[in-house]
């Protein structure tokens, strides 16, 4: 049988402003990542959100970004490798410290947005992630694409890792993600995201912008918790997944 993880981007609501339907999502995903007060959160969400994921028995990453709460973390900044170390060593940091008060661990680390992007193409900022995770915990998991700078930079450093691909969002023919900022990125219709997710999971493969397929692994599917039909994808997911004989399994 074939196991896969699903893993969705949480606890990004900050002070008054909610996103994402955290509650009802947390019951079909096996891993969350939590965002860390970067890009999004604060000191309150994140012990909510650790809490939820602890209770749903759902394995909790670090969800560090780039300081930039009114952009969401997705505008690049130009920060040096050696200060995104350091402020993704603070992130788990905090993240960890409610880990330990909901008696919990922390498992994993994927970087959000721009950060995330910035490090499947860049060699510097890619040892910068994962020196951050070999530095606070070896033994932590990072959670990036295949093929990419970030796993390249894992397996140098000895870091264990998972290959995530994307529900809800298009390829470009060299296996990144098209930017937000051109028609067509997102994957909106739920039928079609389910479509692509098995056959990145069954032939390891996915059809780009260009309608070229590429190669691509699948360890673990990504939906968006900010995404309006979050809730709807995992559902179809999970659904699809058993009709599937896929078991859910957190990676």
């Amino acid at each position: 049988m074939k196991t896969i993880d699903l893993n969705c981007d949480l606890g990004e609501s900050f002070g008054m402003y909610k996103i994402g339907n955290d509650s009802e999502v947390i019951k079909n995903i096996t891993s969350a990542n939590i965002a860390c007060g970067f890009h999004a959160s604060d000191p309150s969400v994140m012990n909510k959100t650790v809490k939820l994921a602890s209770d749903a028995g759902v394995h909790i990453g670090a969800h560090p970004g780039f300081p930039d709460l009114q952009g969401f973390g997705r505008r690049n900044m130009n920060i040096s490798p050696s200060e995104i170390r350091d402020m993704i060593v603070y992130q788990l940091g905090a993240l960890e410290a409610f880990c330990r008060v909901h008696n919990t661990k922390l498992c994993h680390v994927k970087p959000h947005g721009a950060l995330y992007n910035m490090a499947v193409k860049d060699k510097d900022i890619a040892e910068a992630v994962v020196q951050a995770i070999e530095e606070f915990d070896s033994e932590l998991k990072l959670l990036a694409p295949f093929g990419s700078q970030m796993t390249s930079a894992a397996e140098k450093l000895g870091i264990r890792y998972a290959c995530e691909v994307f529900a809800d969002r298009a390829y470009e023919e060299d296996g990144t993600l098209v930017p937000r900022s051109r028609p067509g990125s997102m994957i909106t219709d739920s039928d079609t995201a389910v479509k692509r997710v098995m056959r990145m999971i069954t032939e390891n493969k996915v059809r780009t912008v260009t309608g070229k397929d590429i190669f691509i692994k699948a360890d673990s599917v990504c939906v968006h918790g900010d995404s309006e039909k979050a809730l709807l994808f995992t559902q179809q997911l999970c659904h699809a997944f058993e009709e599937n004989n896929i078991e859910l399994k957190a990676f």
